[in-house]
Parts: structure tokens; C-alpha cells; sequence
């Protein structure tokens, strides 16, 4: 099974800086995954052409699954998470990560029902500052929705802004996840065209019989995004 996890950049390139969402989906269809988390999704802003992103992504992958998250409000649309399923979603939550004046942040949080059983997975964009993702990574660790699902495979990916790499040895292993996305040297994920910080990341907690992560580095990634796409495939 597979899992591609991207921060899309509202679809504009991170180099040229031009709006083409068909770059974006052309970099997902040949990673083939079941299962995509997207950050940073537009829906009805003048930038993206007022495109209802979600809507377009699930048409054009044939996915029927899926739920989106606005967290970044712009006039009369916004951007946020989205995650899309091959498989259905047996339930599906979203968490607020907002601490007081930053932005706006969330986490997506469902359980999806695998062909090898269900499997919660959670897609989720962190802040700019330290404090503020190991808050962020607390509430969510600790909240009681995420705890409901503690008895089964566990997956939490998405664009962490984590620069210095401090959530791995902090609350995340406190709670017995296990870091996929390191060591760091071979998980540079932005800026896309030179990839120099590791800040999309992926960690596990509960039974799988096999974990593989790796950043997508083919060349029409260079472009379609200021991030590169981070890819899990697993098994359990």
C-alpha cells in the first residue's frame, strides 16, 4: 500500500511561480498511491482561478474518498489540508492547531477501511515557530479522538516545518512513534528545485510488518511545487 504526502503549494510552482495544477496531478499519477494527504489546497481564490481544488483532484484520480480541511480563510475561499482515499473512510475528524494569534493550522484525522483492515491516518500542516509544533504535536497526541484509534496501525504525515528536527526525540517518542523520515540527509524536501530542509515527515505507531519512506525526486517535481512529495509504502 502507498501513501504520497504533499504539500502542493496551492498548485502554483515553486520557481516560476505560475499556477498549473495539471504539473501537481501529473507528479501524483505516476506515484500511483491509495491513500494522498495534501497540504496548502486551494478552493475558490483569485491566485488558483477560484478552482474548487478538492473537487478537481477527486474527479481527476478517480477517488471517490474524501474530506477536506479549510483552515487558512481568503475572501471568499481559503486553503488547507485534503485527503483523498481509494478505500472508504469508516470515520473522519478534524483537529484545530491554532494557539492563539498564528495562523491557522489543523490536522485531518480518519480511519480507512484497507482491504488488510483499517488503518488511521492523519494529514496535518504544522506552524513556523519551535514552541508552537510541539504544542501543536501534544494536543493532537493527546487529544481524545486520536486516543480512540490507539489499538490500531497509526500513520501521521504532512509538512512539519520542523527545520532543526526536534519533534522525533520529543513528544513523538514519548508517545511510541516510530520516525520514518530520517535520518535527514535523505529526506530533503524544500525548497523543491534545491532541496535542503527535511520538513515533510512521516512517523508510525502500532503493527506493521513493513515501513518504507522515501522523497520523490523525479524531475517534473522540481517544479510543480516549492516542496517535493514524500512517499510511504507499508504493510501491516
Amino acid at each position: 500500500m502507498r501513501i504520497l504526502s504533499y504539500n502542493i503549494h496551492k498548485g502554483i510552482g515553486g520557481r516560476d511561480r505560475l499556477y498549473r495544477l495539471e504539473r501537481i496531478m501529473q507528479v501524483i499519477e505516476a506515484e500511483a498511491p491509495d491513500m494522498i494527504c495534501l497540504q496548502e489546497v486551494d478552493r475558490n481564490v483569485r491566485r488558483s482561478r477560484y478552482d474548487n481544488q478538492p473537487q478537481l483532484f477527486a474527479e481527476r484520480l478517480g477517488l471517490e474518498y474524501w474530506q477536506y480541511q479549510l483552515n487558512v480563510h481568503v475572501k471568499t475561499g481559503g486553503y488547507g489540508n485534503l485527503m483523498l482515499s481509494r478505500w472508504p473512510l469508516r470515520t473522519h475528524h478534524q483537529v484545530q492547531l491554532t494557539r492563539q494569534t498564528k495562523k491557522p493550522r489543523g490536522a485531518q484525522m480518519a480511519v480507512i477501511e484497507t482491504p488488510r483492515g483499517p488503518i488511521h491516518l492523519v494529514n496535518w500542516h504544522l506552524g513556523l515557530a519551535e514552541r508552537e509544533r510541539h504544542w501543536q504535536t501534544r494536543r493532537l497526541l493527546e487529544h481524545h479522538l486520536f486516543r480512540e484509534a490507539r489499538d490500531m496501525p497509526q500513520l501521521i504525515v504532512g509538512d512539519t516545518n520542523d527545520w532543526r528536527n526536534t519533534l522525533a526525540k520529543g513528544p513523538f517518542v514519548v508517545h511510541g512513534f516510530q520516525h520514518l523520515t530520517a535520518p535527514i540527509s535523505k529526506f530533503r524536501s524544500f525548497p523543491a528545485y534545491l532541496p535542503l530542509g527535511s520538513l515533510d515527515k512521516a512517523f508510525a505507531r502500532g503493527a506493521f510488518k513493513e515501513l518504507h519512506a522515501h522523497v520523490c525526486k523525479r524531475l517534473t517535481t522540481r517544479d510543480a511545487s516549492d516542496h517535493l512529495p514524500l512517499i510511504i509504502d507499508f504493510e501491516f
